[in-house]
């Protein structure tokens, strides 16, 4: 049987902190079943030289969701990692996935969990995402949805490219708040805002404000 590397990291119970956290193996020397070295935790930065478990393989059942199609699945995740919301991993089979929502073995609702505490991982694929987009053109405005990859950026003052006519962005709404100057990639967007402009080259006037209430569109 092949040994297994030392890993980078490790997840374990940091009595400082009273919590589950990543610690960076400085040094170590790899066990059967554990790791004798040097470790520090990222979250409180105490250093400890101790002998500490080797993590199981753990097999988790997966509901994996990809728009309509909904299927049943697995994944291997080691026994001591943290799974949260929102977080994104590759499946065994190789599909790039975001968790939903975790359910756990004592029926309590978690934002994230211990990987022997999690009964089952709600997912959903995220290779490829459809970022909401609002066009307006003085008089309404239009739904559209434009495909991208989660990090792809979107920036405030650059052009969208349609069949038909082009889409100046004007503002991005992200889960945290409205962009009105720079950028955010598309995992982070909830709609993006723009005004038509025909297919001819256009001089950029950042000094237009942008007015969320021409664009009467409900997110929720």
């Amino acid at each position: 049987m092949m040994k297994r590397p030392l890993p980078d990291t490790l997840y374990y119970e940091c009595p400082v902190c009273d919590d589950y956290t990543e610690h960076q193996v400085l040094k170590g020397k790899m066990g059967k079943a554990s790791i004798e070295g040097t470790f520090r935790c990222n979250e409180c930065g105490r250093v400890t030289s101790e002998t500490v478990k080797i993590p199981e393989l753990l097999e988790v059942p997966v509901l994996f969701s990809d728009g309509d199609v909904t299927e049943t699945s697995k994944t291997t995740i080691e026994s001591n990692e943290i799974v949260a919301e929102n977080d994104e991993f590759f499946m065994d089979d190789g599909r790039r996935v975001c968790v939903t929502h975790i359910d756990t073995v004592t029926g309590v609702n978690a934002k994230k969990a211990i990987a022997t505490d999690i009964k089952r991982l709600w997912v959903k694929q995220f290779d490829v995402l459809t970022v909401k987009v609002s066009v307006n053109d003085d008089r309404r405005t239009y739904s559209l949805r434009v495909q991208a990859e989660p990090d792809d950026e979107f920036v405030v003052g650059t052009q969208l490219e349609f069949e038909d006519f082009n889409c100046l962005i004007h503002a991005i709404k992200t889960r945290t708040g409205l962009v009105k100057r720079g950028a955010a990639e598309a995992r982070d967007i909830v709609r993006v805002y723009g005004k038509i402009r025909k297919k001819t080259y256009q001089v950029l006037d950042l000094s237009e404000d942008f007015d969320e209430s021409e664009y009467d569109i409900d997110d929720e």
